[in-house]
């Protein structure tokens, strides 16, 4: 059950236009700091989680052994900002990010 959740929140997530709201996501726009640093914008969150898909592949596909950096910091990402992501394992949100 909490699979398909996880599943279909990301697939939902990749759907919109942002992920505002969503396991990769926060609300989109400029911080309140004047920053032009990219990693706070909507965008720069997909680009997180969408850039772990092949470390997400080798994870699954080795059963867990091969853990690369570019997972690690997607898992680190979305349990962040989700509260159902903190929930799942790492091969539940691996295999929800192959989802995407």
């Amino acid at each position: 059950m909490l699979r398909t959740l996880l599943a279909a929140s990301l697939l939902l997530a990749c759907s919109a236009p942002a992920f505002a709201s969503s396991f990769a996501g926060t609300t989109g726009g400029a911080s309140s700091a004047g920053s032009s640093a990219s990693s706070d914008s909507s965008s720069g969150n997909d680009k997180v989680v969408l850039q772990a898909r092949d470390d997400a592949a080798s994870f699954v596909a080795s059963e867990g052994r091969i853990r690369g950096a570019q997972l690690e910091a997607a898992l680190r990402h979305l349990r962040e900002r989700n509260a159902d992501a903190r929930r799942a394992s790492d091969m539940e949100l691996a295999q929800a990010i192959l989802a995407l």
